[in-house]
C-alpha cells in the first residue's frame, strides 16, 4: 500500500514535468528561425537599400556566398520587381514602393511628389505614378483623391499593362521585339486585351496618350509615359476619375499631361529621391 501511494504522488509531478517539457519544445518551434535562403534575399535587399547602386561583385563579397546562388537570387528579385538594374548597378525595385503605397506610406524615386501635385492641381482629377515590374504595372505614388481608384492601387499592387492605361503606353513605347514577345505569351484568357491593345496601338504611339475604361465604364484613365534623360520610358502618369467628368475632356487633359511629364526629364533625378 505504501509504495503505490508514493507512485500515486510522483504521478502529477511527473506529469507536470512533462508537460512543463511540451511548452518549451512547443515555444521552440514557433520562435522565429533563420532561414539560409531568405537571409540571403533579404540581405541583398538591405544592402541595396543602404548602399544603392552596389554591382554584382560588391553584393557577392557582401553575401560572402557562391557567385551562382547570389545571382539567381538577384535574377529572382529583379524579374518580381524587388530590385532594378541600371549600368550593371542595382537598386531597390518598384515592388517595394508598390507595397507602401498599398499601407499609406508613399515613397518612390522617379518623379517628385510635388511633380504629381502640381499634375493634379491644373488637372483636377487624381494622378497616379506607375512602374514597370515584369509583366505587371505597379502604382508607387498618387495625388489628389479618387476613392475608388485609390481603393483599387492599395488592394491590387500589380496590374497586367494590358488592362491599364499606364500599362498599354508603356506597352507601346518598347521596342517591336519586346512588345511583340509580351504578347505572344499572353494566356488565352488575355486575348481580347490583347486584340484591343493591337488595334488602339497606332493611335497611342502618333499621339502619346493610352486611355482605358475600368469598373463597368464608370471610371476613366488617361496615360503618358515618363521618359528619363536619354529617352527611354520608365514611368507612366495616369489621370484618374469618373467617366463622365474626363472623357469629354480627354484631348485637353492629354496636353496637359504630355506638358507636364515632358518637362521632368529636364532636370537631374535621384534613384533613391524621395516623395
Amino acid at each position: 500500500m505504501g509504495q503505490m501511494a508514493q507512485t500515486e504522488q510522483r504521478a502529477p509531478a511527473e506529469s507536470k514535468r512533462v508537460e512543463k517539457q511540451r511548452k518549451t519544445i512547443d515555444r521552440a518551434h514557433r520562435a522565429p528561425q533563420n532561414h539560409r535562403t531568405v537571409d540571403r534575399v533579404t540581405r541583398i535587399l538591405e544592402e541595396v537599400v543602404y548602399k544603392p547602386g552596389m554591382t554584382f561583385a560588391e553584393l557577392a563579397r557582401a553575401l560572402d556566398a557562391p557567385r551562382s546562388s547570389v545571382h539567381g537570387f538577384i535574377r529572382g528579385l529583379l524579374a518580381k520587381g524587388w530590385l532594378y538594374e541600371t549600368n550593371h548597378r542595382f537598386y531597390l525595385g518598384p515592388a517595394v514602393y508598390g507595397l507602401t503605397l498599398a499601407s499609406g506610406h508613399i515613397r518612390a524615386g522617379l518623379v517628385t511628389h510635388t511633380d504629381l501635385v502640381a499634375l493634379q492641381e491644373e488637372s483636377g482629377v487624381a494622378v497616379f505614378l506607375g512602374v514597370q515590374a515584369g509583366d505587371h504595372l505597379i502604382y508607387v505614388a498618387e495625388a489628389g483623391s479618387d476613392a475608388i481608384a485609390s481603393f483599387e492601387a492599395r488592394s491590387n499592387i500589380r496590374r497586367t499593362l494590358l488592362t491599364t492605361a499606364g500599362g498599354k503606353a508603356m506597352l507601346a513605347s518598347r521596342s517591336d521585339a519586346e512588345r511583340e514577345a509580351y504578347l505572344r505569351h499572353r494566356s488565352k484568357e488575355e486575348a481580347q486585351f490583347v486584340d484591343q491593345f493591337l488595334g488602339e496601338y497606332e493611335e497611342i504611339r502618333r499621339t502619346r496618350i493610352a486611355t482605358n475604361l475600368r469598373l463597368s465604364g464608370t471610371r476613366f484613365a488617361i496615360a503618358a509615359t515618363v521618359h528619363n534623360q536619354t529617352g527611354e520610358a520608365v514611368a507612366s502618369v495616369t489621370l484618374v476619375g469618373p467617366s463622365a467628368s474626363l472623357q469629354p475632356r480627354v484631348r485637353k487633359l492629354g496636353s496637359v499631361l504630355l506638358r507636364h511629364v515632358d518637362s521632368w526629364p529636364k532636370r537631374s533625378m535621384k534613384p533613391r529621391e524621395a516623395i
